[in-house]
């Protein structure tokens, strides 16, 4: 069963409070999500491996730690998990980027693939998916598997919200990736939105309808 993380530092929570608020204006949402972003990723890498390099202080020579292994993948489900993608590359410079295109057919509630675009070497290197709502689980999953289909064998999924419902057929679906949540919310209305949520994340991120 997919390990379930849920993030409850005091400043996700209020940030997610804010983002929350109806009244929240576009921009104010969109820096909130980069804000929350890097805190959610500290999280997620936490237990990143290390080894030790030696380098020079001012003062005297030292064995230092540094990160191991090949750089980071984040894979971003398009288009609003580019508002986490935004602050988690601010935090990790260097890491690489997957492009993963769905959307969800609004009858069915069943991800269509447009893009995908990703690095050649997944199987090297941790590939953190990245989307900020886990309603149906759907497209998380969709996406993962194609990842999967491509290489990747070491991968996290973060998330800002999720519903019990979409934790439960990631983790039966997808049982061997853990997930990073900022709040796990009540449950899922008949068009498969969160609720109490926040809405629609990327039409708040844009200021789309």
């Amino acid at each position: 069963m997919a390990e379930l993380h849920v993030v409850d530092h005091p400043l996700v929570q209020h940030k997610l409070t804010i983002m929350r608020k109806k009244g929240t204006s576009t921009g104010s949402f969109r820096r909130l999500l980069k804000e929350i972003s890097l805190l959610l990723c500290y999280e997620v890498t936490r237990d990143l491996e290390l080894t030790k390099e030696t380098i020079e202080t001012p003062l005297e020579e030292m064995e230092a730690p540094v990160l191991a292994g090949k750089k980071l993948v984040f894979a971003s489900i398009l288009r609003a998990g580019n508002g986490l993608l935004e602050g988690m590359l601010d935090l990790v410079p260097s890491a690489r980027v997957a492009h993963v295109g769905l959307y969800r057919d609004h009858d069915t509630l069943q991800p269509i693939e447009y893009y995908f675009k990703a690095p050649e070497d997944l199987g090297d290197r941790l590939v953190i998916v990245v989307d900020p709502m886990l309603a149906t689980a759907n497209s998380a999953t969709a996406a993962i598997d194609k990842l999967k289909e491509r290489g990747a064998t070491n991968i996290r999924f973060l998330c800002l919200l999720a519903a019990p419902e979409g934790i439960k057929s990631f983790q039966e679906r997808q049982p061997d990736v853990p997930i990073f949540t900022a709040a796990v919310d009540d449950h899922l209305n008949e068009k498969g939105y969160i609720v109490p949520g926040l809405g629609d994340a990327g039409d708040r991120m844009y200021g789309t309808k």
